[in-house]
């Protein structure tokens, strides 16, 4: 089964980092957050990724096509080319198709131009700069138990403001990022399509993957809801970039499966 990975957009909210490089590869603990998400999905054995590319992409294509030497001792015969690996790093068996979607497509445009390369009926999707723990194989389960075409992971959002717990005016403790219970759940990505979701969408680069497919799929009465209440964090700013380093360095990063 395939994982589609949106990884085009321009990241102009977090133009610290994303000057010079796409969003999906600012660094979480060393790694870009890509690699965070794609070792989500591969910690429940789905290791075929497809990503979609736009600003950037290079980079990306740059990143993987280096990986082996990045993250192995290697000896190199110059003059021969010949080039051997020593070890072996814990992402061997990864397979990974790189779409060129377009600079400027919208999310809906870009899913709709990697439909060539979607093989089973259903497959999986999600945006390259958010992590969550949340249980892929339940996820999965879900959708197939419904029969409908679409799931879409409903997430509880952290506040953007500490929260404090008070007895008599002193405070008993502080949260810094608490999830947000009473204004109800939100697409935090990490969806399950069924192949007919591919007629919802357009090539057209207008296209936008949460406008008029999904609105489609909610007058057909063909999109449900997967409860999430565990740990998501996407990575829209810099207070986010910083908050998820933070979460790394400090080994509470949730979303580490692996």
């Amino acid at each position: 089964m395939k994982v589609v990975l949106l990884c085009g957009g321009l990241g102009t909210r977090l133009k610290e980092e994303t000057e010079y490089k796409p969003k999906p590869m600012v660094e979480v603990g060393g790694r870009p957050i890509l690699w965070h998400i794609m070792k989500i999905y591969s910690s429940y054995g789905f290791n075929k990724f497809i990503l979609c590319l736009g600003y950037r992409g290079d980079i990306i294509k740059d990143y993987f096509y280096n990986y082996e030497i990045r993250n192995n001792d290697f000896t190199l015969t110059l003059g021969k080319g010949d080039l051997t690996i020593h070890n072996q790093h814990a992402e061997t068996g990864w397979e990974i198709t790189f779409a060129e979607t377009g600079p400027n497509a919208m999310t809906g445009s870009r899913v709709k131009q990697v439909e060539k390369y979607v093989d089973d009926d259903i497959f999986m999707l999600t945006y390259g700069d958010g992590v969550s723990n949340v249980n892929i194989d339940k996820l999965l389960a879900f959708h197939k138990s419904h029969g409908k075409i679409a799931t879409v992971t409903g997430v509880l959002p952290p506040s953007r403001f500490g929260e404090l717990i008070t007895n008599n005016n002193v405070v008993e403790s502080f949260n810094e990022k608490p999830q947000v219970h009473q204004g109800g759940f939100i697409n935090g990505g990490y969806f399950v399509f069924n192949k007919k979701f591919f007629d919802y969408l357009s090539p057209n680069q207008n296209c936008v993957l949460e406008r008029q497919p999904l609105e489609g799929l909610v007058r057909d009465k063909q999109l449900c809801i997967y409860e999430h209440e565990g740990f998501w964090q996407c990575m829209d700013t810099y207070r986010d970039f910083e908050y998820l380093n933070v979460l790394w360095q400090e080994g509470k990063a949730e979303w580490k499966l692996w």
